[in-house]
C-alpha cells in the first residue's frame, strides 16, 4: 500500500488552481515585466509555467523584440504558436519558406507532425520589430517536448 494520497494530491492542486483564479492579477501591465536576454534572443514573459501570481495560467504568452536588422535564434517546436507583428517589418523562415511579415499583421504558426524549423527576422535596419506570441501552455499536459521535440538549434546573435 502506498503512503503517499494521490487522490489527496489531485485535490490539493485543484484548491491551489481555485485560488489562483480567484486571488491572481487580472492585468499584467507591460511596464512592470522584465526583458529577458536567453538564447531566443530578447523577450518579456506576460504569461509563463513559473508566473504563478496570475489569474490564468493555461497560455503561454509572451513578447520577442528583434533589433534592427537582427533575428531571433532558431527553434524546432510542435508549432501552434500566433504571433501578432506589435511593430517593425521582416519575414519569418518556416521550415526554410520566407512569409514576409509587418506591422499588425498576424504571423499563424502552423502544426506539423515533426514540427516546424522558425526563426524571425527584422529586415528594418534602424527601428527595432516586436511580436507578441501565444500558445496554449501544453508544456505540463504534454511535457515540454509537446509531442514532436523542442529543440535551440541556433542562437541569437549577442
Amino acid at each position: 500500500m502506498s503512503t503517499e494520497n494521490l487522490f489527496d494530491r489531485i485535490l490539493e492542486i485543484r484548491d491551489q488552481q481555485r485560488e489562483q483564479k480567484k486571488t491572481g492579477r487580472v492585468i499584467v501591465p507591460f511596464k512592470d515585466l522584465p526583458w529577458e536576454e536567453n538564447r531566443q534572443g530578447k523577450m518579456k514573459w506576460y504569461m509563463h509555467p513559473d508566473i504563478k501570481n496570475n489569474s490564468l495560467n493555461q497560455f503561454l504568452f509572451w513578447v520577442q523584440e528583434i533589433p534592427p536588422g537582427g533575428r531571433t535564434g532558431k527553434q524546432q517546436s510542435q508549432g501552434g504558436q500566433v504571433g501578432f507583428i506589435w511593430r517593425g517589418k521582416g519575414y519569418t523562415l518556416i521550415d526554410g519558406v520566407r512569409h514576409e511579415w509587418e506591422k499588425d499583421d498576424l504571423l499563424n504558426l502552423p502544426v506539423r507532425t515533426n514540427g516546424i524549423v522558425v526563426q524571425h527576422v527584422n529586415t528594418d535596419p534602424k527601428e527595432v520589430a516586436r511580436i507578441m506570441f501565444i500558445e496554449p501552455n501544453l508544456a505540463f499536459a504534454l511535457g515540454i517536448d509537446r509531442g514532436s521535440g523542442f529543440e535551440q538549434l541556433e542562437d541569437a546573435p549577442k
